[in-house]
């Protein structure tokens, strides 16, 4: 529990301090991903925000070695309370009245999964068939850059609809799904005995080539979509999608058998239910102003 609340903190604290920070640079594209780079890698905000966030994947992968993954999602969702809270104080983005109902059901919905927790009793998988992890990864990290790459197209239309951020959130969802259930496994590797066997033993696996990949591939995206879209907005909705595909199919790919008792299964599922359920129904129309262009962009030709 303690693990996962650090986690959530780093990473929230992390997505606010990269947002920051890209608002004071230039417009940046994934078809550019070098000059992204260059321009971020230029910014100590943005170092710091990623500096946090690979802070919070060390507290992540102690979580996963001892709660099944459908509890920790259900602990990772409340991350957003505070994601909001430091998105209002450090980069004026407004919450409203319906997002602020959203944010107490949050927190109604930690509280049913913490409830459903019993320390010594719950399953933690440690390992799942490579075929099968292939199989659920694959297909997953090309819908997702296909989304993604539809909505840059969308976005270059003069004539088209204001960005919500919607797609841009599901897209990145998908890559950190398959990074997330990536890390549960490379967890699972590090319980092995000998620092030589384990690592020789993770080489193998698929888990830290699917890391890399969606490591690179999720660094420009993200960056190029919290610029475009509100923070508050943009990573609720990521959230959300990266939930709901590591909490199914992340449990029934690693074989984690939900609680036998039938209050604490009730508490387990409706909790993760409603959290995934309210996140999906919060505006999905950016109705906040939307910042000026930054000075950089406003003194070029």
């Amino acid at each position: 529990m303690a693990a996962a609340l650090l986690a959530n903190t780093l990473y929230s604290l992390g997505f606010v301090l990269e947002k920051r920070a890209l608002t004071s640079l230039p417009e940046v594209s994934i078809r550019q991903p070098a000059r992204l780079l260059r321009l971020v890698l230029g910014s100590p905000l943005w170092i710091g925000g990623s500096l946090a966030l690979a802070a919070g994947f060390a507290a992540q992968l102690v979580v996963y070695r001892t709660l099944p993954i459908a509890a920790a999602q259900g602990i990772f969702v409340s991350g957003l309370v505070l994601l909001v809270l430091l998105s209002a104080r450090l980069l004026g983005e407004e919450t409203s009245g319906r997002e602020r109902y959203a944010l107490g059901a949050i927190l109604l919905a930690l509280l049913m999964v913490v409830l459903s927790l019993r320390e010594g009793s719950d399953t933690v998988g440690q390992d799942a068939p490579y075929q099968l992890i292939l199989l659920v990864c694959v297909p997953s990290l090309a819908a997702g850059v296909w989304l993604y790459t539809s909505a840059e197209r969308r976005t270059r239309n003069r004539h088209r609809r204001p960005t919500t951020g919607v797609e841009y959130g599901v897209a990145v969802g998908l890559l950190y799904g398959v990074s997330s259930l990536a890390i549960k496994g490379v967890a699972g590797h590090l319980t092995s005995h000998g620092v030589g066997g384990a690592l020789l033993d993770l080489l193998s696996s698929p888990y830290p080539y699917l890391l890399l990949f969606t490591g690179a591939f999720g660094l420009v995206m993200s960056q190029a979509a919290l610029q475009r879209c509100r923070a508050s907005l943009i990573v609720p909705v990521c959230t959300t999608v990266t939930s709901l595909f590591t909490a199914v199919l992340g449990t029934l790919s690693f074989g984690e058998a939900l609680p036998d008792e039938p209050l604490r299964l009730a508490l387990r599922v409706a909790g993760t239910a409603l959290a995934v359920a309210v996140l999906l129904t919060m505006p999905k129309h950016d109705s906040a102003p939307q910042p000026s262009p930054p000075a950089k962009e406003l003194a070029s030709p």
